[in-house]
């Protein structure tokens, strides 16, 4: 019975950073309205951010290959030796 007498109530803390809606609807409608404002400003942020990234990284590469001769850019070329495989060899082949 004296240890319980010294324990730390917690309920108080957690409940002072809990958030709670406003018991007035007009505040509840205005809640609503900066938070779907605040969500659209974060969206358009988001996309020319992303966007102003894209155009920068195609930019630096546009910027970084025209210092180089033609020869010295990568090319998709893919070499290998290929042999034809008969009927025989595919079991399930008709």
């Amino acid at each position: 019975m004296f240890a319980r007498a010294f324990r730390f109530d917690t309920s108080r803390l957690q409940a002072a950073f809990a958030p709670r809606k406003p018991r007035n609807p007009l505040l509840r409608l205005l809640a609503g309205i900066v938070g779907l404002v605040v969500l659209a400003a974060m969206l358009v942020v988001g996309l020319f951010v992303g966007t102003a990234m894209l155009i920068a990284g195609l930019g630096l590469r546009l910027l970084r290959q025209r210092n180089r001769p033609a020869a010295a850019r990568p090319r998709d070329v893919v070499e290998g030796e290929y042999r034809i495989v008969g009927k025989p060899g595919l079991p399930l082949a008709r």
